[in-house]
């Protein structure tokens, strides 16, 4: 069962394995959203099996101190450019707890995405949302990302070189 637990904007944040221990946690985690953060987002139960069977996908539970306070997952994917190969990261897909959020976790959390992902040659990294009210759109673009002009389904494509 979820716990909450004091945490502060000057909480470490780090990314962790999912384990049989903390699975259930993190799948409870999507019950904290609003209806309209719900919609942006699919369920972690939902992400963790689609992870289970995509190549290349990694997802780590998002921990503020020793509190469980959010989930991401991402894939690499190697494509060939002009003869030369790049290595691009996907967000696929990213949240922090309703009780967490504004607390900078989320901003931390993708910053060590990055970095993880820099020390492992990837030079692109792409993600998408769903426009409209309550679209994380704002917060990506405050990390960098921009539009690329591209959509995929109902979601808007962006980019952030690293």
């Amino acid at each position: 069962m979820l716990e909450t637990s004091i945490v502060s904007r000057e909480s470490v944040v780090s990314l962790r394995e999912i384990t049989a221990q903390t699975v259930r946690d993190v799948c409870q985690l999507s019950d904290t959203l609003n209806a309209q953060q719900s919609r942006m987002v699919a369920p972690n139960v939902y992400s963790l099996a689609q992870a289970h069977f995509t190549p290349n996908t990694t997802f780590r539970a998002v921990y503020a101190d020793e509190t469980l306070v959010g989930f991401i997952m991402w894939r690499l994917r190697t494509t060939s450019q002009d003869g030369v190969t790049v290595l691009k990261g996907y967000l696929w897909r990213f949240m922090i707890a309703h009780s967490y959020q504004g607390m900078g976790f989320g901003r931390k959390t993708i910053e060590l995405l990055m970095e993880q992902l820099k020390s492992q040659q990837v030079t692109l990294l792409f993600t998408s949302c769903v426009q409209g009210e309550g679209s994380p759109e704002g917060f990506y673009q405050k990390l960098g990302f921009r539009r690329t002009g591209d959509i995929s389904g109902d979601e808007v494509v962006l980019i952030r070189n690293l």
